[in-house]
């Protein structure tokens, strides 16, 4: 498979993973969309970025639209795009539990319902999802978030068995902690403590994902679906 030939979507794309993500698929030739709710100073003639909200379904129509138009299959849809929030589940307000969920939830079931359609009709295609090991570890002051990630999970593996026999494979990655804006505001020791309940007692990297995405996205890993991987270990 020849990079130059397929694109990739990648939402939160703007910082983080994302951007990272970005930037290496069109150091290697690949076509690139991106979108998240500002702008992004990536600029190279092989990507498009859409600055748009992921909860809102018309923009996202418009997106998946051109790339439907660009000429070149979609062969992956990456699903970084997520929010996090510290609260006791007694004290969480309901426009948190809301955001949580349509942003982390609705959000990427869009994004995987609409990648799936151009999949499907070419028997091709990968799709991964960003869980977290928040679900792993039951981690406290954190539940609507940690729900909201469970529900992905399970989703992941639900829409595996529906896209399985079209040559689509569907899996999730949940990273432990990795030192971007989405830990910004945890306090150190919350997320010290959270590294020495991991197998592997350490910081997670961006290149740590990245590796994980590279295996998953390998033309050799088309039997591998419906899987999450816990960076770091349970």
């Amino acid at each position: 498979m020849k990079p130059s030939e397929h694109c990739i979507v990648v939402t939160g794309s703007s910082r983080g993973i994302g951007k990272v993500l970005v930037e290496t698929f069109l150091e290697r030739g690949w076509t690139v969309f991106g979108c998240s709710r500002g702008a992004s100073d990536v600029t190279h003639e092989s990507y498009q970025h859409f600055e748009l909200d992921v909860t809102d379904e018309p923009a996202l129509l418009k997106m998946f639209a051109a790339v439907r138009r660009c000429g070149k299959p979609l062969y992956a849809q990456i699903n970084n795009a997520g929010i996090a929030s510290m609260n006791h589940a007694l004290t969480t307000p309901y426009k948190t539990m809301r955001r949580l969920f349509d942003v982390n939830v609705i959000a990427t079931m869009l994004c995987c319902r609409e990648a799936g359609k151009q999949m499907v009709l070419r028997k091709k295609g990968r799709i991964i999802n960003f869980g977290s090991v928040a679900v792993l570890y039951s981690l406290e002051g954190e539940s609507v978030y940690t729900a909201s990630k469970a529900a992905v999970e399970a989703y992941t593996k639900v829409v595996a068995n529906e896209l399985g026999d079209n040559g689509v494979t569907v899996n999730a990655i949940s990273p432990n902690p990795v030192k971007t804006d989405l830990i910004a505001g945890v306090p150190a020791e919350k997320m010290d403590a959270l590294v020495a309940r991991q197998a592997i007692n350490r910081y997670g990297t961006i290149d740590d994902v990245l590796n994980t995405v590279d295996f998953l996205l390998d033309p050799r890993s088309d039997f591998i679906t419906g899987q999450i991987i816990y960076l770091g270990g349970p």
